[in-house]
């Protein structure tokens, strides 16, 4: 019987909730707001609607998965029990690039926010050079087996939200009908300039995948998970909907030729410099906390694939202060050669496409699932059958087709590099087998 003690600890649906929220809300809103403007302009409104409904269909399709399973392991349990080993190799490795990703993702936007304070850090050698030391440090600071702190969670949470909710409750009085003419740049719309800024808009939604995740510690999961899944994404998209409303109604069309952070830019427009200096602290805390406790999870994923046989085991060597020094600086220099690569916008987009090699394969298990698995009664079972599943499969690969290789390349490429790491483990356990 289960203690009762740690069901208590365990969390219930608010707090599900809550994790859920923090979890999803990152750097995206407080920088991606110009992105959307320059591609479809104030249309960028109506983009964020339709991402909110697709991953609102890939999340209910992660619910669905997850009550099949009493155990973590999230896309990587769903797809290697679907699809077997190789497919669920390729999942498991994928869930590491795209750590690594997101890393360099939030050094990036770390350095941008910074560069729009002080000059230097906008230019190429100081992107550069605080990216590296950013990077760098916080590579030296988790080898030495120091661990983030619950303070430094809470502020980070505080610090992101806070600036936020000010900004829509003050900032909507503000707002002119007029800023919202043309809805499309230059007053027509442009042939596939819709799936490149859902796509680039979508990574602001990513993360509630971590949700499912941590089934284990939350209170009857079959139940809580689904619901607050649901009312993770409706929140944040009513959330992310209000911040491009108001920017847009404050700014208009100055969003897209923003050199600053836009959201930033707004604020000082109806609150001065106090507004201007307190969405720079709250972007820099929120993306510094984000990037310290990214810095700590993402070499902890490369020793999971280590540990269960689908890299080389050197991969999960551990120093004296049991930190995983290898997987650290493996995963620090990946990160450093895609942060030096590209602009925010960039590689939000990349880390976006990345984050395709896990849906994709969930939805997909789900409709193997509900052939190959009993239905449980306190699971959560998917309402109009294969629809939601099969309309989240097709609009997600619509999606990914509206970007270029290079980007589907980068985003995507960890699924090709995965290939011979497959064989050669598998060798290695036949070896060991043999002996």
């Amino acid at each position: 019987m289960e203690n009762q003690k740690d069901v208590v600890k365990r969390m219930g649906f608010w707090s599900i909730l809550l994790y859920g929220i923090t979890g999803v809300i990152g750097s995206g809103i407080f920088l991606l707001p110009a992105s959307g403007v320059q591609l479809i302009g104030a249309a960028s409104i109506f983009v964020l609607i339709f991402d909110a409904l697709l991953v609102i269909a890939i999340a209910l399709c992660f619910a669905n998965a997850a009550s099949y399973f009493d155990r973590d392991g999230g896309p990587y349990l769903y797809a290697k029990d679907a699809f077997g080993g190789f497919i669920g190799f390729e999942v498991g490795f994928v869930t590491w690039a795209i750590r690594i990703i997101a890393e360099a993702t939030m050094a990036v936007a770390f350095t941008t926010v910074l560069g729009s304070i002080v000059p230097f850090f906008a230019t190429t050698a100081g992107k550069i050079l605080m990216t590296s030391f950013l990077v760098i440090v916080l590579a030296i600071v988790n080898a030495s087996g120091v661990r983030l702190s619950k303070v430094v969670i809470n502020t980070v949470t505080v610090a992101k939200l806070v600036p936020l909710i000010l900004f829509v409750a003050i900032g909507i009085f503000f707002i002119k009908g007029s800023h919202f003419t043309p809805l499309f740049p230059g007053g027509s719309y442009h042939s596939g300039s819709f799936g490149v800024a859902a796509l680039t808009l979508f990574y602001a939604f990513t993360g509630f995948e971590g949700m499912v995740v941590a089934a284990s510690d939350m209170k009857n999961p079959k139940k809580n998970l689904p619901r607050a899944l649901i009312v993770t994404v409706l929140v944040v998209a009513a959330f992310y909907i209000l911040i491009q409303t108001v920017t847009i109604g404050v700014l208009g069309q100055k969003v897209a030729a923003s050199s600053a952070v836009p959201i930033q830019q707004a604020f000082k427009v109806f609150a001065g410099s106090f507004g201007w200096d307190l969405i720079a602290a709250g972007t820099l805390l929120s993306t510094g906390g984000l990037l310290i406790a990214s810095s700590y999870t993402t070499p902890r994923s490369g020793v999971s694939l280590a540990e269960n046989g689908m890299m080389p085991k050197m991969i999960a060597r551990r120093n004296q202060y049991n930190a995983p020094w290898v997987s650290i600086i493996i995963s620090a220099v990946v990160v450093l050669i895609i942060a030096w690569s590209g602009t925010f916008t960039q590689l939000a987009l990349i880390s976006a496409v990345s984050r395709f090699a896990q849906y994709i394969p969930t939805c997909l298990a789900v409709i193997v699932f509900s052939r190959t698995k009993l239905k449980s009664k306190e699971g959560f079972n998917l309402p109009l059958g294969w629809f939601i599943p099969i309309v989240a499969i097709l609009v997600s690969l619509w999606i990914l087709f509206q970007t270029a290789w290079v980007n589907l390349l980068w985003g995507l490429g960890a699924l090709i590099i995965a290939i011979p790491f497959y064989f050669i483990t598998g060798s290695f356990r036949l070896k060991k087998k043999a002996d």
